[in-house]
């Protein structure tokens, strides 16, 4: 008998991917769980596998020590290149390794203890109610552009001292430099344009900022990372610039697309909006649910120092491993019954949504919060109206590694 199914293919730049990834990384995880892909690295979708991974000193979070990625910059033209300037000269400490990666993690840590975080809590709930009161009034809402996109925005907005008058522009450039996750091979020219005219103006902006942060410090963490380097310790105008690029997209967009796909979630399972709204005391347990079933970040990538194994298979030295999140949790060996969503999910925080080892998400505490804050205060303000989708499935944002809706419109 001949198999009828299609062939097994990893390919996140398709749009019925964008759209539905989990059918696809069912059959990972079922068929062939380390994927040789046809761009040329490994594919791994197991939990225990991913988790390993991302904790092995051997696996680095540098794309330049990436066989593919040397390649790609080989291949290219001078013109090209010129667009990779300011990605290469402004690197997050996300894309470094220890101890680099160490030391400017170290910098900007304290400012997102969940101590710290929690003292947010009541401006988070007051930006929330003030976002809802005008949907409420009106009957209907678009849930990324009324609700997700300016609570994050506003809150990292305020903590780095961006004055208010600034929020609409900050996002902007957000949803642009967002776009740097992705792998840049087969990028049109005009969108690396777009990234490097956005990074080129973030970093302009800013420089402006820090120069008014040394002459008047401020009571913001702009001030706090501007006085770090003043001390002088290892942090560069460069390194400032990077750290603050991480913060945006890590403290924005990602956040967007938690709430985003929180609440589609949710409308999709009115059973779990009732038990939220029934049971208020869920809500933490209810995001770390979404963070499992539909993680805002789906694959992160790592490159072999030297031969690793994984699953059976050696990566070898220099080649990209794709470490798929949103199918590690999903793995039936790791959550029972992985495809249904669960607000009282008992390991739901087991989840990879904010990686594992020494790049756990910085910015976990926050995200969580406002999560929690947008996502109860929607299903108790909304009550026991019914909820209605304007179109399922909805638009997704064009994005590889961060998955997020372009628009949510709902009404009641």
């Amino acid at each position: 008998m001949t198999s009828t199914a299609e062939p097994l293919v990893f390919n996140p730049f398709d749009p019925e991917f964008r759209v539905d990834p989990y059918k696809s990384y069912r059959r990972f995880l079922a068929e062939d769980p380390v994927h040789q892909s046809m761009f040329g690295g490994w594919v791994v979708t197991r939990y225990a596998d991913c988790v390993a991974l991302l904790r092995d000193a051997r696996m680095s979070s540098d794309m330049r020590n990436s066989n593919m990625f040397q390649a790609f910059l080989a291949s290219q033209n001078e013109e090209a290149l010129e667009l990779f300037a300011p990605a290469s000269q402004i690197r997050p400490f996300l894309f470094l390794d220890p101890p680099d990666h160490t030391r400017l993690r170290g910098l900007v840590s304290k400012a997102f203890t969940p101590k710290v975080i929690e003292e947010l809590r009541s401006r988070i709930q007051e930006v929330v109610d003030g976002l809802l009161d005008a949907a409420l009034e009106k009957g209907s809402i678009e849930v990324i552009g009324d609700l997700a996109y300016p609570l994050p925005v506003q809150i990292i907005s305020e903590m780095l001292g961006v004055p208010p008058e600034d929020h609409e522009t900050f996002k902007g450039w957000s949803r642009e430099l967002a776009r740097s996750l992705d792998p840049d091979f087969g990028t049109p020219l005009e969108e690396l344009q777009q990234r490097r005219d956005a990074a080129l103006a973030f970093a302009d902006y800013f420089r402006s900022l820090i120069a008014e942060r040394r002459d008047a410090p401020r009571d913001d963490l702009l001030s706090a990372l501007v006085a770090v380097e003043e001390r002088g310790d290892t942090l560069t105008e460069e390194e400032l610039l990077a750290t603050l690029t991480l913060l945006l997209v890590a403290g924005h967009e990602t956040t967007v697309n938690l709430i985003g796909n929180g609440t589609l979630a949710l409308l999709r399972n009115p059973d779990q909006r009732r038990r939220l709204r029934d049971d208020p005391s869920l809500a933490k347990n209810a995001v770390e649910e979404v963070l499992r079933y539909d993680p805002p970040v789906q694959m992160t990538v790592r490159n072999a120092l030297e031969p690793v194994e994984v699953g059976g298979v050696t990566v070898e030295k220099g080649q990209e491993t794709v470490i798929l999140l949103g199918a590690a949790n999903r793995d039936p060996a790791q959550f029972s019954d992985p495809e249904r969503f669960d607000v009282a999910r008992p390991d739901a925080n087991r989840h990879l949504a904010f990686s594992s080892g020494h790049h756990f998400c910085l910015g976990a505490p926050l995200a969580r919060l406002e999560g929690q804050i947008a996502l109860n205060t929607l299903v108790q303000r909304t009550g026991e109206r019914q909820l209605d989708l304007q179109h399922d499935p909805p638009d997704y944002k064009e994005n590889i590694v961060l998955r997020g809706l372009a628009a949510l419109p709902i009404s009641w």
